[in-house]
């Protein structure tokens, strides 16, 4: 990241937004007046773009009907591998090593019950602790399905401090005891982003299996899995590629592995020329559609197809420099203006390691997201003690962000959030 010497006015803020090569972007969203939207590490907003792709796909159903996989401004029957050639420059893979499909959790059950093979000593999953829930779940679903108790066989890594992992950590419990390690590319409450070529090498030199939940890295910092020589990856595309609530997920499969019988095999898998001849041996697709399950949902794929659009227009090495450079400015910030209202930084300093979200601790978290709601500000909360602001690059302002702390040095100064009480709400 270009270094800066950072003054905390609000004319800084201006200079860095006239400075922002990605500021145009901005009006491609629909920003709501007076208000300023920190959660997109949650639900990126609406594009315009996105918004008109969706139309297109419903002149496509509505001109054409069933034609409408095969004929229309985008035919729907390869719809997914279009946004997953897409979707690769983001990832560092083939286009034909991307699918966009199903939903993130079905993905990974997908891949698990493809890659996870247990054999001989070789018995046991591992993941870590500081892990999203649904990913747990689903390990532990899988497990039992083997007929293994996940409480044995689900090696969960503990952090050392509460908010990171140590990948040297992660390594010692790469034992011969693992079958295969899935583990997440950021992590989602603190922002840490781990070493993902350096937790592969030694998976492999170990004889592991491994894959990563890039939900909170996709659309925000680059990757390279196919140099890296990742075995496979999953994500949603909700979040920083702004496809929209409950939008169609992606996943990765390197091409060393095209070829495996997918685990749960359904006729969109197969390869396209022979789907519809109805046979009831399958011919599975020789790219990551083979693991592709049943057909898309069109209308959770179209926001996608004018999302990606733009990511190529901007380029994720610039995207990656100025998710850096914002979240650094607001960590400066916090620590400028609020050094005294007892708040803790829970995500990393080291700009390498940080992801695209600031994550900051407080014991009266929840009240002061409430107040900060109020106020026109949407953070995200994380239990037990978490705000979580992530400044998006593609449409958020370094004004956005400096307003964003000067409501939250009046909130902390005259204490707004004592009104509220202290329990989150049903989403957070």
């Amino acid at each position: 990241m270009k270094s800066y010497s950072f003054e905390p006015g609000a004319e800084f803020a201006s200079m860095l937004d006239r400075q922002d090569v990605l500021a145009s972007f901005r009006d491609e969203f629909y920003l709501k007046q007076g208000s300023i939207y920190l959660d997109g590490n949650s639900l990126g907003l609406l594009s315009k773009r996105a918004e008109a792709t969706v139309r297109e796909s419903l002149e496509d159903w509505k001109e054409h009907g069933i034609d409408g996989w095969m004929e229309g401004n985008n035919p729907w029957y390869g719809f997914s591998e279009k946004l997953g050639g897409m979707t690769a420059p983001l990832v560092g893979a083939l286009p034909e090593e991307v699918i966009v499909s199903g939903s993130t959790t079905v993905n990974l059950h997908q891949l698990v019950a493809t890659f996870y093979k247990p054999e001989g000593r070789r018995k046991k999953i591992l993941a870590d602790e500081l892990n999203f829930p649904s990913d747990i779940y689903a390990l532990q679903s899988q497990l039992r399905n083997h007929g293994y108790d996940p409480e044995t066989h689900l090696i969960r890594v503990e952090s050392r401090d509460g908010r990171f992992l140590d990948e040297d950590d992660l390594i010692a419990a790469m034992t011969d005891e693992i079958a295969l390690a899935i583990l997440p590319t950021v992590l989602y409450r603190s922002g840490q982003i781990l070493d993902i070529e350096k937790l592969t090498k030694a998976a492999h030199d170990r004889g592991i299996l491994i894959g990563f939940d890039a939900c909170h890295s996709i659309g925000a910092i680059p990757h390279a899995f196919s140099k890296w020589n990742v075995d496979f990856a999953f994500w949603c595309n909700y979040k920083y590629l702004n496809g929209g609530p409950g939008a169609a997920a992606g996943l990765y499969v390197n091409s060393r592995h095209f070829g495996t019988a997918p685990g749960l095999a359904g006729w969109f898998g197969s390869r396209k020329d022979k789907q519809f001849d109805m046979e009831h041996t399958m011919t599975q697709a020789e790219t990551a559609g083979a693991y592709q399950i049943g057909t898309p949902h069109i209308l959770s794929l179209a926001p996608l197809l004018g999302s990606l659009e733009m990511f190529a227009e901007a380029g994720i090495e610039n995207i990656r420099e100025k998710s850096l450079r914002i979240t650094r400015y607001l960590i400066d910030l916090i620590q400028h203006e609020l050094g005294d209202a007892g708040f803790g930084l829970g995500s990393p300093t080291e700009d390498y390691r940080r992801g695209g979200h600031v994550s900051l601790e407080h014991p009266e978290a929840v009240r002061i997201c409430k107040a900060l709601k109020e106020r026109g500000i949407v953070p995200d909360f994380r239990a037990p003690n978490i705000i979580r602001l992530a400044p998006v690059a593609l449409y958020t302002s370094y004004v956005d962000a400096w307003n964003a702390v000067r409501i939250l040095k009046e909130i902390m100064e005259e204490k707004l959030y004592e009104k509220y009480s202290n329990e989150r709400e049903v989403i957070a």
